[in-house]
């Protein structure tokens, strides 16, 4: 089974604490993921931007949700429970909890904005509704990920504005940016057009040069895919140069065949084969020719801080 969406684990989320009363909030993580049928590897399984684990933020968003909608509470640190009002929701369906909660949550937040305006305060902010089956943080990740996507395309269409000559000291430079060269002052270098043997640029690997990693750069359209026998010319230049570390880029793909072949030398050559999609990754995330537009920092609160404060028992 897949990993469910908030709005599913808040039918489940109810029941449990229904049957087995107050619990803490990560306690709860385990015994959702055996409910739903779900592996060790899910349960772990990240975001691609790497903020957090995709379960356990579907979970603290549904919590979130259910007691801003006043249906869970928590009476004292860390501790989750239901309300009084849980119990018309223990056998709804996830579309029923997720309306009323979307219903509660418009009330409260109407509420809040008129309480403002009669203070004289302006309040422009949009309520964090429940919209759809996807958390804010999942939306955030959804939008920074179609962000990434359209900046890599828009990497390919200028490196296939550029000269094949440019796009060799492009791919070069991108190595050393890598870390490959190490503390080699001028590690890089692109060889000579009309003498390269095949080869385009040479990384040199410590500071005598005992050590050397060769690249081939294939400035392609798109459309175009690197073949079985180009890759193997490369191999076959390899040898010429007495080397057993190479590394082919492309601005397109490869075929089927040159991928299987790569991965048959078993180590007699360590050749890399690296494709359009994986060059713009790389100039994104080392930072080659691009510059930070913005920065999103965003804040939660620590419950350990305010947890250890006193709470208020008597009724307001």
């Amino acid at each position: 089974m897949s990993i469910p969406k908030y709005n599913e684990i808040m039918p489940n989320f109810l029941r449990y604490l229904d049957t087995n009363g107050e619990q803490k909030f990560r306690s709860l993580e385990q015994p959702l993921a055996i409910e739903f049928g779900l592996s060790d590897e899910q349960v772990a399984q990240k975001y691609d931007s790497g903020n957090g684990t995709i379960f356990l933020d579907r979970i603290s968003w549904a919590l979130s949700y259910l007691t801003n909608s006043g249906l869970t509470e928590r009476p004292r640190r860390g501790i989750y429970k239901n309300t009084d009002k849980a119990q018309a929701f223990i056998n709804k369906s996830s579309e029923e909890i997720q309306q009323f909660v979307k219903e509660q949550m418009a009330i409260r937040a109407a509420e809040l904005k008129t309480i403002k305006a009669e203070q004289g305060v302006d309040d422009d902010r949009s309520e964090l509704l429940p919209t759809g089956d996807q958390t804010p943080q999942e939306v955030l990740n959804t939008a920074y990920e179609s962000i990434r996507q359209s900046t890599y395309d828009q990497i390919i269409d200028t490196v296939l504005s550029k000269t094949p000559t440019e796009f060799e000291s492009l791919v070069v430079k991108l190595m050393e940016r890598m870390g490959y060269g190490g503390q080699v002052k001028n590690a890089g270098s692109v060889t000579q057009t009309t003498n390269d043997g095949g080869i385009d640029g040479i990384i040199k690997e410590d500071i005598l040069g005992l050590g050397k990693i060769h690249i081939q750069a294939k400035r392609y359209a798109r459309s175009n895919t690197v073949g079985r026998e180009e890759v193997q010319k490369f191999v076959g230049a390899l040898a010429v140069a007495q080397s057993n570390k190479g590394v082919f880029i492309t601005t397109s793909s490869y075929s089927a065949g040159a991928i299987a072949y790569a991965e048959s030398l078993n180590g007699t050559n360590n050749l890399v084969l690296i494709n359009g999609e994986q060059l713009a990754k790389y100039v994104y995330d080392y930072s080659l020719g691009m510059q930070t537009k913005q920065h999103i920092e965003i804040k939660e609160m620590d419950s350990d801080f305010w947890d250890a404060m006193q709470n208020n028992l008597k009724e307001s």
